[in-house]
């Protein structure tokens, strides 16, 4: 399981995406409701890259032991044992991802305010998203994504009307 890193997000936006169920929906539904669609918060996005299972045979302080070993050979701080039982895997990964995620959101949140990236435009969009639609913009006219993904984060945005000029100039030869 691979972190990115947060983007600001608005609960509207969050609203428009797919993949979250009814009972999310709702909840994002009653966020708006109490705090507004444009208060803004961080969104942070994880994909699993499933790697190589060995299953092993020994006492778990051997495994642990030899693990350690093999990490601090490695060098990788990335790299992380987690401890829990085999058909709740998944439950002890999201409880890690969770842990880390809240222990670094205070300086995230610190290093974001001091950049300007929470400021929000007069239209209530974070500033971090407009400079995510402009490298969106550059990955396009590079050729490295297609141009739905971009399309979709305008609309994601509500703000395909107002760069929708500069997204179909993209395709006049």
């Amino acid at each position: 399981m691979m972190m990115r890193w947060p983007r600001i997000v608005t609960p509207y936006y969050l609203s428009q995406l797919e993949g979250f169920s009814r009972d999310a929906k709702r909840y994002f539904d009653m966020v708006i409701q109490n705090y507004g669609p444009n208060i803004p918060g961080l969104f942070y996005t994880y994909r699993n890259e499933p790697g190589v299972l060995t299953i092993v045979n020994e006492d778990l302080r051997s495994v642990v032991d030899r693990l350690n070993r093999e990490i601090d050979k490695r060098g990788d701080p990335l790299v992380t044992i987690i401890k829990g039982q085999d058909e709740l895997w998944d439950v002890s990964l999201m409880r890690f991802i969770y842990e880390i995620t809240r222990g670094s959101m205070p300086n995230n949140l610190s290093q974001l305010r001091s950049r300007g990236l929470l400021n929000m435009d007069a239209g209530g969009v974070p500033m971090d998203a407009r400079l995510q639609i402009e490298e969106l913009f550059k990955k396009l006219a590079m050729g490295e994504i297609k141009p739905d993904m971009l399309k979709d984060e305008l609309e994601r945005w509500n703000l395909f009307e107002e760069y929708q000029d500069r997204f179909l100039r993209m395709f006049r030869r």
